[in-house]
């Protein structure tokens, strides 16, 4: 058994993902149930709330791909970093849905730097703000600053809600835009 079947009732085949299996609504409600660092954190905070942040740190016209820029963990979960780079099986699953999620929303699966550097930001916020204290240092964050402002979490309810409607206006806005064009 190579699929999975997500809140909404929807089939998500794993190892041959497709676009119409993408739900936006399960997107939101699977990141907004799942906290950030193995739940390694002072309170409950989401993978949803995490990709808003990195969504507000990004000029306006790659907030969408900001904002689903960890949309693969609505399916493949999310695995801390040391951990996903030690699986290189699990990366390439993890490639094909995210090209599922592309496809499903029209986006390049080419994500531009500044979300690269926006989720660093973020990253740096979130160990400033979040995490215990601990002397050991972060090799990926040298040379990044955190946000100057404070990270305060939602519940999972908050969560699911904000990063629902933001992808909802998102896409309203872009595909507006792009059709435009």
């Amino acid at each position: 058994m190579s699929f999975i079947i997500t809140r909404n009732a929807k089939r998500f085949d794993l190892l041959e993902p497709a676009a119409h299996m993408v739900d936006p609504a399960d997107i939101a409600w699977s990141l907004s149930m799942q906290c950030r660092f193995n739940g390694h954190v002072k309170a409950f905070y989401s993978v949803a709330q995490h990709c808003l942040v990195v969504a507000e740190l990004v000029p306006a016209q790659y907030q969408l791909e900001a904002l689903l820029h960890d949309a693969t963990e609505a399916y493949v979960g999310d695995l801390v970093s040391p951990l996903k780079q030690a699986l290189p099986e699990y990366r390439q699953i993890e490639m094909r849905v995210w090209h599922a999620i592309c496809h499903r929303f029209d986006i390049d699966p080419v994500l531009p730097p500044c979300i690269h550097d926006a989720d660093l930001i973020a990253l740096a916020t979130e160990k400033r703000d979040l995490m215990a204290d601990h002397p050991d240092a972060w090799p990926c964050l040298t040379g990044t600053n955190p946000a100057a402002f404070r990270i305060k979490p939602m519940t999972q309810a908050e969560a699911c809600t904000a990063y629902f409607n933001r992808l909802m206006e998102l896409l309203a806005t872009t595909h507006r835009a792009r059709a435009a064009a």
